[in-house]
């Protein structure tokens, strides 16, 4: 057992703290007392004495973490300066204030550090676990010395989890809880009697642990896949938790758990003598441990508190600290994130060789008859067609240790029949692959049995993703595709790509399977119908995976990724037709949803200029299928019915087109059928009332709006017959994480405007906007903001200010910029860097001018881009609203008050330099004058 005063690996705690000197002040503060150190004031001047030392100590311990960049030892100096600390105070106690240097048996107590702060680590915000051991019952003065330290360390602002226990106790209770199992078995000696510690570790092994291994492992990985689910189920989150998250340092800490406890080991150099981790692997964890450690030091100590959420806000500031600088095509952000999820996939690795080598010991050890029927059950079977692999308890096993040395094919090989048995893989199989990575070299890339392997692994029938999941995870895919090898591990730093992108690629994977095999047809009909057609699902397939390879360079990635595309597919064995195709999907991945969510799909000239780019009716199924795949697996949320309604108008308008005319049903025959099914949905309505509120709508509404959407619409216009001129109406959608507002009132050109401002004067993001015009004059304008409480109950209340809000604003009893003044302030996007962009267009509209503005979002910014564009004398006849994260994209088609378009020069480049100072200087555009003098032009009274 290490005194306080040292670390493990022999490092002293000088020039952190002055132990003797600590212990020689506080002594002094006791002989100046005139109650022998007792007094109030004199703990007044123990707590700032050790304040005092505790903070300088944590500052030097962060110049060292700066200067030699140690996670592992930053946690460890930050743990021996704590045992410093609690045992200097928990002597000056006894000594002092009661008094108490020689105890009597039963007086005796033991300060154990438990927990992670007993495996001799803390991070700067870490929670101080301590368990005070007693002979047998608390006696009056070890309550006096607990209550003492326990008050002490809370004013010097540290949170203590704490318990008093006999060594009955803690047997009693760890064999009940496997939490204060795991607790108990982590235990370092702070202060006090060693024969008591002693006594528990004996009674500990031999009752508590002893034949006990395998419920305490099930019980670990048990609470490791709930803690998984929990945090989100991947390793490969943008915004990661850096202690809970998979691949976190909870995993390290279960594996050293488990480690602990079976094998009765301390170290991961045991782990190695025991064979479970090469030497290599040992490094491997050390290097992961140490990476995780500094990550989540530099964390606590660049926000002052425990912060575990690897949040955007924290990325540059830890990237900042750790050294990172930027590459071309990658910031320092992106390339510090990138090292933190290589790290967590290693730490994904370690997991599955150490629960293998558990199980094969739990095979061994298993005990007679119980342990012939495992045999039996675990005996190989034979896979027809080879003799390198076998199946071992259903997962894929190789059969000899140079399987792959020697035929390198087998490297890509194992994941096909893999694939094609329906089989797991065995962790020593990854574990040989992972040690044979060094035979994936240009020559097996060239090899056309290998590549065609691949390609039947990449389109297999029943679950591709697991397959190439279980091929990236093991290294194989980034060497077998070098360009893929780039992107892998690769965040982009924003706020709309939830995961990093090779997690999104096979995602989209996963998608399209899904589709394939008809799981999906609700959620996207029309992509479920065309799949089961296509000829051409291996390019499909390949065009998934290759959408986003050139992610990360100094380049546009559509394009570069087309040129990566033109020279992978002949080495896949796919024709040149097929090669043109895919490189078209990869370069085109992007035009079908920005022509849907940022184009008018009303204005024929949109319809024109997406079926040239697209050419053939097959090439725009194939695409409508890729770009449903892309959007839903870029996050939880970010796919909505909205857009899946946009995508199915601009196919059904495009379609007749590319036909030459031909189509299953026109435009006309389509709107009429969209009318019959509100209509057969309003069934209960009156037949007049029903032929009237179909008329008040445009054509365009039923081929745009979701039914369902039209029918919520309907019954809200319907019950606001007696409302007046403003109706309202608010509901929560929690799988799409979006509060919606639905608004009726009379048209006008800054209405829009002023909703938006409403919802900025509340801090609220707008994620989209939907504006439907009606025949009698009023505007239906539905908002769809981002979340931003947990509960309903509280969603609910911020729409209703919000919609209180509008009312004011309506009826001129507010002026935006006194909401905005008052607004609490949002999330900062001030990390990110968007450009401003502004463009007015003649090209994409016969008879309207299309502007399209782009740049960073925050609040107010609609209300102030609307009402700019009103400043200048402009009429939006239609808006489309589209939010990427911290990036925003919305179109609006104007023109001026006459009904033409915007043809002078000077009026372009004057509304182009007004809207971009929208984006550079956004203080005080609400402020406007023409927005307080319009206020009352909606015709709605103050009531």
């Amino acid at each position: 057992m290490s005194s306080p005063a040292s670390l493990p690996n022999g490092e002293s705690l000088v020039g952190i703290i002055d132990v003797d000197g600590l212990r020689s002040r506080l002594a002094a503060i006791a002989e100046a007392d005139s109650a022998g150190g007792a007094s109030n004031t004199a703990r007044s001047e123990v707590l700032a004495l050790v304040r005092d030392v505790i903070r300088d100590g944590r500052a030097t311990i962060e110049e060292m973490l700066f200067e030699d960049g140690s996670g592992s030892l930053c946690a460890r100096r930050l743990a021996r300066l704590q045992d410093a600390v609690i045992h200097a105070i928990h002597d000056y106690a006894l000594r002092f204030v009661f008094n108490a240097a020689n105890l009597s048996a039963g007086e005796r107590m033991t300060v154990l550090a438990v927990g992670g702060y007993g495996r001799g680590t803390l991070a700067p915000g870490s929670d101080i676990d301590l368990l005070f051991l007693l002979p047998y019952k608390q006696s009056a003065l070890g309550e006096q010395v607990v209550e003492y330290l326990l008050y002490l360390l809370w004013d010097l602002g540290f949170k203590v989890g704490h318990a008093s226990r006999t060594v009955d106790e803690c047997i009693k209770l760890a064999r009940a809880d496997f939490t204060i199992r795991t607790a108990i078995l982590e235990r370092w000696l702070i202060a006090g009697d060693e024969e008591l510690l002693a006594e528990l570790d004996t009674r500990f092994e031999a009752e508590v642990v002893a034949g006990t291994s395998e419920a305490f492992i099930a019980a670990k990985l048990e609470e490791r896949s709930a803690r998984h689910a929990k945090t989100g189920n991947t390793r490969y989150l943008v915004e990661p938790n850096i202690k809970e998250g998979k691949g976190g340092l909870r995993d390290l800490n279960t594996l050293f758990w488990i480690a602990k406890y079976h094998y009765r080991v301390n170290t991961t150099e045991a782990l190695v003598e025991a064979g479970v981790f090469s030497r290599r692997e040992a490094k491997l964890f050390a290097k992961a441990e140490d990476f995780l450690w500094a990550v989540r030091c530099h964390m606590h100590f660049a926000t002052g508190k425990a912060e575990e959420r690897l949040s955007f806000d924290l990325q540059p500031e830890i990237a900042k600290r750790l050294g990172y600088n930027a590459h071309p095509g990658l910031k320092d952000v992106e390339r510090f994130m990138k090292h933190y999820f290589l790290i967590a996939k290693d730490v994904g690795d370690l997991t599955r060789i150490f629960c293998a080598a558990l199980e094969e010991q739990h095979a061994k050890d298993a005990p007679g008859i119980r342990g012939f029927v495992r045999t039996l059950r675990a005996r190989a079977k034979k896979i027809p067609g080879t003799l390198d692999f076998h199946i071992d308890n259903n997962r894929i096993n190789v059969s000899r240790a140079t399987v792959f040395r020697d035929d390198p094919v087998n490297l890509i090989r194992i994941f096909r029949l893999a694939a094609l048995h329906e089989l797991e893989y065995h962790p020593d199989a990854l574990k040989l692959i992972r040690r044979s990575l060094r035979l994936v070299d240009a020559e097996l890339r060239d090899n056309p049995e290998a590549n065609s392997l691949f390609i039947d692994v990449l389109t297999d029938r029943k679950d591709p993703e697991l397959h190439l999941r279980r091929m990236n995870e093991a290294g194989v895919l980034g060497r077998f595709i070098p360009d893929f090898g780039r992107i892998v591990a690769m965040m982009q730093f924003n706020m709309y790509h939830h995961y990093t992108v090779d997690e999104h690629l096979l995602r989209s994977i996963s998608t399209l399977s899904r589709i394939e095999h008809g799981e999906l047809v609700e959620e996207v009909p029309l992509s479920s119908g065309f799949m089961p057609l296509q000829k051409d699902r291996v390019p499909l397939y390949l065009a998934l995976l290759l959408h986003d390879i050139a992610k990360g360079r100094p380049v546009d990635h559509s394009i570069a990724g087309a040129e990566i595309a033109r020279e992978l597919c002949p080495r896949f064995g796919l024709d040149e037709r097929e090669t043109d195709l895919v490189a078209w999907l990869v370069e085109d991945h992007l035009v079908m949803s920005m022509t849907a969510q940022q184009r008018d799909l009303t204005d024929r000239k949109t319809i024109l200029d997406f079926a040239e780019r697209v050419r053939t009716l097959d090439r725009l199924k194939l695409l409508t299928i890729l770009t449903v795949c892309d959007i839903r697996a870029v996050g939880p949320g970010v796919w909505n019915g909205w857009k899946g309604q946009l995508i199915r108008t601009l196919y059904m308008e495009t379609e007749p087109t590319l036909t030459g005319g031909f189509t299953q049903s026109s435009r006309s025959e389509r709107i009429g059928q969209a009318r019959e099914r509100l209509a057969e949905r309003l069934g209960a309505w009156p037949e007049a009332e029903r032929t009237g509120y179909l008329d008040l709508h445009y054509p365009n509404y039923f081929l745009t709006a979701p039914l369902d959407d039209q029918l919520r619409h309907a019954e809200f216009i319907r019950e606001s017959r007696d409302a007046g001129a403003l109706a309202t109406q608010t509901r929560t959608d929690r799988f799409r994480e979006v509060t919606e507002i639905m608004v009726l009132a009379p048209d006008h050109p800054r209405l829009l405007s002023l909703i938006a401002g409403a919802c900025a004067g509340t801090g609220a993001n707008i994620a989209d906007a939907q504006i439907f015009t009606m025949s009698d004059g009023r505007a239906l304008d539905v908002m769809l903001l981002n979340r931003e409480f947990e509960s309903d109950e509280d969603e609910i209340r911020r729409a209703e200010r919000i919609c209180a809000n509008i009312g004011k604003l309506l009826q001129g009893r507010e002026m935006p910029a006194s909401l905005l003044a008052n607004r609490r302030p949002p999330r900062s996007t001030e990390l990110f860097a968007v450009k401003p962009r502004v463009s007015v267009d003649n090209t994409l509209s016969n008879q309207l001018t299309v502007i399209e503005v782009e740049g960073l979002d925050r609040p107010g910014l609609l209300s102030d881009v609307t009402g700019a564009i009103s400043d200048l004398n402009l009429d939006i006849r239609s808006a489309h609203i589209s939010t990427y994260g911290e990036k925003v994209v919305d179109v609006f088609y104007v023109t001026d008050l006459i009904g033409t378009k915007i043809t002078s020069e000077t009026r372009i480049e004057r509304i182009e330099v007004r809207l971009k100072r929208v984006f550079e200087s956004p203080e005080g555009e609400m402020s406007s004058p023409v927005v307080m003098s319009s206020q009352r032009a909606f015709g709605i009274p103050h009531r």
